[in-house]
């Protein structure tokens, strides 16, 4: 399991150039004018885990399979999107089908890109996000009678659903996103069966220029603190210099370039961090001679559902659940030292995975 993360924003910002450079390369085109994009594009990349890579090394392992995330670029919407404008229908039902939603905002002035007014990367993000929420509450409206007639007679779905769209509906009127709506823990998947546009998590990417790559601009400041009123994650990356790094084959090459630049990681890696925040997701890894793997999964989740997660025989015939925390598994030298050291623990189908463990499931079928 990994995670599908939607691009959005206005045109002509840099979400193309960094759906490119972030999937390393161009099958999106990226130009300067509106709807470039016709169809989303979708790049699958591997998550950077330092992590497995020394899991692989400890065990000599012939193969080394990372976890999975998908950029979905979804063309640049426009005011009026959420009533057709442009190609809004479209992208907005693109919208629907991601886990999270990765708002690139331009921070960055150049006289060469078009932009309709002063730039504000505030007004861009306000325009973007009042689309998604017109587009929810019309879909909302929409649903209230049909649902009236069913609760009237006795169904519990439809009496449950109406009342959270009767909470939802003020609170998108009064231009707050839908994620915004208090609910209990047991009435998630009734808020999730609406599949709102605002219900999904989203992390604001602030595309600057090359100099404010490490630190960020007098833009990405603003956005930065707007966004923490939001409870919301910001990154801060230049499309440009994700581009120039996608060139380079080499990773000495890669870490003496982001070096120079004063960067510590890709920003690829920074918003794969900010997502799996977002998501709540955490990574537990298998390692054996034949094969090292990272394998994501939701934050708390048990040993028998994560077994699942490799293949449905693993849970059905769950046993247990071997576990070593990474830096013991590392610091032994291995499983074998591991275990002789009395690091490995034999855990059961309720144990909750930690981020980290490195897990050997044992099943019978």
């Amino acid at each position: 399991m990994g995670f599908q993360c939607g691009i959005v924003g206005l045109p002509n910002i840099g979400k193309s150039t960094l759906f490119n450079a972030l999937t390393a390369t161009a099958a999106a085109e990226a130009a300067n004018y509106p709807f470039c994009t016709i169809e989303p594009n979708i790049g699958r990349v591997s998550v950077p885990e330092p992590r497995l890579e020394a899991l692989c090394a400890l065990n000599k392992s012939a193969k080394i399979t990372p976890a999975q995330l998908d950029f979905v670029d979804i063309a640049g919407l426009v005011a009026g999107a959420s009533t057709g404008e442009g190609l809004g229908n479209q992208f907005l039902a693109k919208i629907r089908e991601v886990d999270a939603i990765a708002h690139v905002l331009r921070c960055f002035e150049n006289s060469e890109v078009a932009h309709e007014g002063p730039l504000d990367p505030i007004s861009d993000a306000e325009i973007v996000e009042t689309e998604l929420m017109l587009a929810d509450l019309e879909s909302l409206e929409r649903r209230v009678r049909p649902l009236e007639k069913k609760a009237k007679g006795g169904d519990a779905e439809a009496i449950e659903m109406k009342d959270m769209i009767e909470r939802c509906i003020p609170v998108l009127r009064d231009g707050r996103p839908a994620r915004e709506v208090k609910r209990a823990a047991d009435e998630e998947h009734i808020f999730r069966k609406m599949q709102l546009l605002t219900a999904k998590p989203m992390m604001y990417v602030c595309n600057v220029d090359e100099e404010s790559a490490a630190n960020g601009n007098q833009y990405s400041e603003r956005i930065t603190e707007w966004a923490a009123g939001r409870n919301a994650a910001t990154v801060v990356i230049s499309a440009a210099i994700e581009a120039e790094i996608a060139l380079l084959d080499d990773q000495d090459e890669k870490a003496e370039f982001l070096d120079s630049l004063g960067l510590a990681e890709t920003g690829l890696a920074r918003v794969i961090h900010a997502g799996y925040g977002l998501l709540n997701l955490i990574t537990y890894f298998t390692a054996s001679p034949t094969e090292s793997r990272a394998w994501t999964i939701p934050n708390n989740t048990r040993a028998q559902d994560a077994a699942g997660i490799i293949h449905t025989d693993f849970a059905r015939g769950f046993i247990s659940a071997e576990t070593t925390a990474y830096d013991e598994y590392v610091a032994c030298g291995g499983e074998q030292a591991a275990k002789e050291a009395a690091k490995m623990r034999k855990e059961g189908r309720d144990y909750i995975v930690h981020d980290g463990d490195v897990i050997l499931f044992r099943f019978n079928v």
